[in-house]
């Protein structure tokens, strides 16, 4: 509207005025009377004096009327002179664009809360508004609303002549459409130039929106105070709720009254404190009268009855203020910042990609992505988003509580630590913390998680999802026996050593400091032996496999310079991994080796209901169906018979295919459980901050069956909500490619005859891609004897008393291939499990030979200088170079026949009686006898009978009868010796067997092993 139509209007009203005011009853009597002329001829001069004096002032009042008219529409134009003319768009843009909080979801479209903000808006349509709220509002604030065109003349000067005179009592000058106009399109600055614009652009507005389009606007703008939890809130469905907990569709009369009188002065009667609560009853009673004013302005204005005006005012309205309440960062704060971080990394790439921008331009310019970062955040707390997670309500407070309640994380700690602003060292008192979560599989959704033990502001860390740590063991499966299976380098059934290794300068051990001889893959990992795992990874990590397989399953926080460290294959890392990494991998072997990367925003929608982002999985080939198989089948293991036994006693649901591996760091600083089951992984971690020992001498529990209790109440509670998803009846499904074949225990490969006369062939799964197809050649007949301190596989006609191992040894070369030759006592290769069948294998004291030996075809030189002490005979070696032992021959007395009483491999021989002659013989590699030796006497033969077998044979006629006196003699030495073995072995059993995890890091990283 222009100067000119504007001045027209009032011209028009005055006419109108001035029209009623001349058919006014009294102004007609008094017309009458002056046509008479009575008073005209009685008081004519008096009359023409008068007259000319009141025409004068007229004419003055209407000049001046005029020219103040010009002079305030010149001003006027000047205030809006550089206001530009606005179309309907623009303001329609301007006057909804209202900031409105973004709202949280769990699944199934469970409200959480609003995100953080500085201000909590909900938008509401105004049919959603009651007729009794909107009556109270026009009553309150705008009595004349629809009436006027935008503005109301006498409010204005009144307003002016209030503000100028400084009045004590003073009504507002704004219309509803001039405050919608101050807080969405100019500003609270106070001016004439801002009123000015105001009232023009107010006009203006009327002109192309519908009175119910600004009254709705002007509800979702208006501030309210505060609701129960403190924080401060604009908009009417937010303050019915706020306040009363009702929707604005559902107020009574009195509440409607009082939310009504609230945006006067909000700070002052809004009924709740600061922090949240209500106040007290003098507190209250400023609202308490404002809402007695609006109803009285609303029965004046004759929007209620006398009734219900009355029923209003004696209404207690105390009774509907809500009940003091938390925050979603107060009663979700884990779950609240997690949510908005990832939902602000969404939404930045959504605004990025408007501007036609990738992710890719963002990482690779850091100025523009922390433009688009802000950008996001600003847009995430006022653009009122719909954020819908992925996690299950009942399941994340259950889990909330139990890691609040656990009474098994063990003590305290107690100790100085470094302070973050000064370094020095401070004393400090820290909790044991958790961190775990709960993933699908197939999908990758986070169904829930467990961000520690507690969240204040002391310690507003997410365990689940900030905290890199060493995963220990729980790194074996996925970085080491997955790819290997995958490469075809190892079989659940191949034979690794667990013998003291060297790598280059890395020397892992055992917890215990034990060793375990040669056991398969499946028990090395189940029982999680460092060395085996050592051993497996440094044949393949030079490829790379953190690039090939880690970070495909989502591992990224791992530094690179940690690739080549041997130590990496069993969790031996500086920088470490999240509970998620860790448990998002493990994901991938319960997927059929495809790889869901987990994600807990599963949709975002704008206040208009359009979805701006939702999931969609896209899956990824890690390992193929068959290694995944495998290596879940051994972590089987991990809970049948391996570290992780302790569950079996904890978990609820039985009949569960359930998976798992444990996992501990360097100096216990870490423990780990991760299982696995085929619809969901589920993973623990618990842990001082900063990275003490969680062993605990006087807990009733270790700190690995600690970690394992606490994994079972979650899978517990988990399972008891949602059974068919956490405890499915299913099994791991069994690719094809799978098949079962025997393997010869000692090489992997096809079982031999040897092999199986050792009683050493075991059954396994294999990938039928990698079975083995060579035969056994581990094992040799024909054992081997002691020539010159060597031994030297036993020849054809080598007499079998002087032979070591039960016919059969191992193969030099087969020694040699593998690196066995170089372990010293071949006896540590004997493993715990079947021993007695291992010790069917002859074990050389050193290297065996294949060197030949020369017949010469001479007997041996006869061993020299035999004497006897204390019923012991001993010798002199032969001269000869392949002598393999010697016999002992026994008479009666120098006269009579000697017969054959025993063998040995040494020069010494208990004799069975001292009342006898004896004398020895050398025997070489090929079965050939010395001469005798010289006879010694033992004891007094002086009246021994005659030997009844005098006339017989010295040699082999008495050999074949008493060989089995002389084998048993030495079979008695050899299980003297297989004794001691056993009893050094059984020694290491015991060292071994406790709950400990000991690790051994020449690196300074990490090495682990389970109990």
């Amino acid at each position: 509207m222009d100067f000119k139509q504007l001045f027209q209007k009032y011209i028009h009203k005055f006419k109108s005025l001035w029209g009623r005011l001349k058919s006014h009853q009294y102004v007609e009597k008094a017309r009458s009377i002056w046509g008479t002329g009575t008073i005209q001829k009685s008081s004519r001069i008096s009359y023409d004096v008068i007259w000319s004096i009141l025409l004068f002032f007229l004419i003055i009042g209407v000049v001046g009327g005029f020219f103040a008219g010009g002079v305030g529409a010149g001003y006027f134009a000047s205030l809006v002179k550089d206001e530009p003319i606005r179309d309907y768009e623009s303001m329609e843009q301007d006057i909804y664009n209202y900031e409105e909080t973004s709202s949280l979801f769990f699944a199934d479209e469970k409200y959480i809360g609003d995100i953080r903000s500085e201000i909590y808006r909900e938008e509401v349509e105004l049919k959603n508004v009651s007729d009794v709220l909107k009556d109270a509002v026009i009553a309150t604030e705008d009595e004349y609303f629809n009436e006027h065109e935008g503005i109301v003349p006498k409010a204005i000067v009144r307003a002016v002549v209030q503000q100028v005179t400084s009045a004590s009592t003073q009504s507002g000058g704004s219309t509803l459409t001039q405050q919608l106009v101050k807080n969405q399109i100019l500003t609270n600055e106070v001016s004439f130039e801002r009123k000015a614009k105001e009232i023009l652009i107010a006009m203006r507005l009327e002109r192309f929106f519908e009175k119910d389009q600004i009254l709705e606007a002007y509800l979702n703008i208006v501030p309210y105070g505060r609701d129960a939890s403190g924080g401060n809130i604009a908009g009417i469905q937010t303050a019915a709720q706020g306040i009363f907990g009702i929707d604005a569709s559902e107020v009574n009369l009195a509440q409607a009254a009082y939310l009504a009188g609230l945006p006067q002065s909000p700070s002052s009667y809004t009924p709740f404190e600061n922090s949240g609560g209500l106040k007290d009853k003098e507190g209250l009673q400023p609202g308490i009268n404002r809402m007695h004013s609006v109803l009285n302005r609303m029965y004046e204005s004759n929007y209620i009855t006398k009734e219900q005006y009355d029923e209003a005012m004696d209404y207690d309205l105390t009774a509907d203020f809500t009940e003091e309440s938390q925050s979603p960062i107060e009663k979700y704060p884990h779950l609240t910042f997690e949510a908005e971080d990832r939902a602000s990394d969404i939404i930045m790439e959504h605004l990025a990609e408007e501007d036609g921008y990738s992710m890719d331009d963002l990482n690779n310019d850091e100025e523009l992505k922390e433009e688009y970062s802000i950008l996001a955040d600003r847009a995430l707390r006022r653009n009122g988003y719909q954020i819908h997670t992925t996690i299950d309500k009942e399941t994340h407070d259950a889990f909330k509580k139990i890691a609040q309640n656990y009474e098994h994380y063990g003590p305290d700690w107690t100790g100085l630590v470094e302070d973050s602003e000064t370094g020095e060292q401070v004393k400090d008192t820290q909790q044991i913390q958790t961190g775990g979560i709960l993933i699908e599989n197939a999908s990758g959704r986070i169904i829930s998680f467990v961000g520690g033990r507690n969240f204040d502001e002391d310690n507003q860390f997410n365990y689940a999802t900030q905290a890199t740590r060493s995963n220990g063991s729980t790194m074996k499966p996925i970085l080491v026996y997955a790819p290997a299976f995958e490469k075809g380098i190892i079989q659940p059934g191949t034979p690794i050593a667990d013998v003291p290794r060297t790598f280059g300068d890395y020397t892992p051990g055992n917890y215990g400091g034990g060793y375990h001889g040669l056991v398969s893959a499946r028990t090395a990992l189940y029982n999680s032996y460092n060395i085996p795992a050592v051993d497996v990874y440094n044949r393949f990590n030079a490829q790379d496999p953190v690039s090939e397989f880690l970070e495909p399953m989502g591992i990224t926080t791992i530094g690179e310079n940690e690739y080549a460290h041997q130590s990496l294959g069993i969790g031996g890392t500086s920088d470490g991994v999240t509970v998620e990494e860790n448990v998002n991998a493990y994901t991938t072997l319960g997927n059929q080796g495809q790889f869901a990367d987990g994600y807990m925003i599963e949709k975002i929608t704008d206040q208009d209901g359009n979805a701006i982002f939702e999931h969609e999985s896209d899956p990824v080939d890690v390992f193929s169906p068959e290694t995944a198989y495998l290596t879940l089948d051994i972590m089987r293991d991990v809970i049948d018979q391996g570290t992780g036994t302790y569950l079996q006693s904890q978990i609820k649901h039985g009949g569960v295919d359930w998976a798992g591996k444990t996992g501990t760091s360097q100096d216990y600083k870490d423990a780990w459980f991760v299982g696995v089951n085929p619809n969901v992984s589920m993973g623990v971690w618990i842990g001082y901050d900063d990275e003490n020992s969680i062993q605990c001498p006087s807990c009733s529990l270790s700190y690995s069956q600690r970690t394992q209790k606490l994994w079972a109440e979650l899978v517990n509670t988990a399972s008891d909500i949602n059974p068919d998803l956490v405890a499915p009846e299913k099994s791991f499904e069994r690719p094809d490619g799978i098949v079962s074949r025997s393997y010869c225990a000692t090489s992997g490969k096809l079982p031999s005859d040897l092999c199986e006369e050792a009683g050493l062939v075991q059954t396994d799964l294999f990938n039928a891609k990698h079975v083995p197809t060579e035969e056994d050649d581990s094992l040799i007949r024909g054992s081997y004897v002691m020539v010159n301190g060597r031994a030297v596989i036993a020849g054809e006609n080598t007499p079998d008393e002087f032979v070591e191992g039960d016919g059969l040894t191992f193969n030099p070369e087969f020694l040699e291939r593998n690196g066995y030759d170089q372990v010293g006592d071949l006896s540590i290769l004997f493993p715990r499990t079947n021993r007695e069948a291992w010790e069917k294998i002859g074990l050389p004291q050193s290297e065996v030979s294949n060197d030949v030996i020369e017949d010469d075809g001479e007997d041996p030189a006869a061993p020299g200088s035999v004497s006897e002490s204390g019923g012991e005979l001993s010798w002199n070696s032969s001269n000869s170079n392949d002598v393999v032992g010697y016999r002992i021959f026994r008479a009666n007395n120098p006269d009579s026949s000697f017969n054959l009483v025993g063998s040995t491999t040494g020069t010494s021989f208990n004799v069975p009686d001292n009342n006898a002659v004896y004398h020895v013989k050398a025997v070489d590699y090929f079965g050939l006898e010395s001469s005798a030796s010289n006879e010694v006497v033992a004891g007094d033969v002086s009246n021994a009978d005659e030997d009844s077998e005098s006339d017989q044979d010295n040699g082999d006629s008495g050999g074949d009868a008493d060989e089995e006196s002389g084998d048993g003699d030495n079979n008695d030495n050899n299980g003297d010796n297989d004794d001691d073995n056993n009893n050094d072995n059984d020694g290491d059993s015991d060292s071994n067997d406790s709950d400990q995890e000991n690790n051994d890091d020449n690196q300074g990283t990490n090495n682990d092993d389970d109990n």
